[in-house]
């Protein structure tokens, strides 16, 4: 029992490093810049310890890719409308220091070549935001009328742009101010009723 247990946690450890690999790989070199080799090379691991754990490159991006909301975790708890703001902010914050983010964020404009028929980030990130933003109108924070699904695509289509700008423009360091304006832009628009907290996301 103790083996099976050490070596559970042996291959856990492995696989969180080649995915911690991957993501400094992809977010340096992109997706066609990248090779299994320079991974399992930057992961400190032999090829047949990431073929262990991932069957492809491809596999490897879809995993940081769809696994991108796990790595943005609030420092609060909150629901409705507040959640979504809290989970842009501290995805922006975090953007510049972490490898996992980086790496989604530039393998977004690559996903085509690697994910699967029906998979896609944006629409993977505009349903967690259309949950929250019904929640919000359930509890009668948003006015009357207001189109979720619509609003909800808006949010992630200005926190992309966003993104892209900030790089072009600051390295990500002006991210956060970016998705702050964006939400002090749309909150007239949802009729927003309460107070809405800009949190610290760091």
């Amino acid at each position: 029992m103790a083996g099976r247990v050490v070596k559970q946690a042996r291959a856990e450890r492995t696989r969180a490093a080649v995915l911690l690999g991957a993501a400094e790989v992809f977010a340096e070199h992109g997706f066609s810049g990248a090779s299994v080799m320079k991974i399992a090379d930057r992961a400190g691991v032999t090829l047949g310890g990431v073929y262990f754990h991932f069957r492809s490159k491809e596999e490897l991006a879809r995993a940081i890719v769809t696994g991108q909301p796990d790595f943005v975790v609030p420092p609060d708890s909150s629901k409705g409308l507040q959640r979504a703001i809290d989970v842009t902010r501290t995805w922006a914050r975090q953007l510049v220091e972490s490898p996992m983010l980086r790496a989604g964020a530039r393998l977004v404009w690559e996903q085509d070549r690697f994910m699967e028929a029906g998979e896609n980030s944006h629409q993977q990130w505009t349903g967690l935001v259309i949950a929250d933003l019904q929640a919000a109108q359930d509890a009668g924070e948003l006015a009357p009328g207001v189109d979720i699904k619509a609003m909800a695509r808006l949010v992630v289509n200005a926190c992309t742009g966003a993104q892209m700008h900030s790089y072009v423009e600051t390295g990500h360091l002006d991210l956060p101010e970016r998705v702050e304006e964006i939400w002090r832009c749309l909150l007239p628009a949802l009729g927003a009723s309460g107070e809405i907290e800009m949190r610290d996301g760091r």
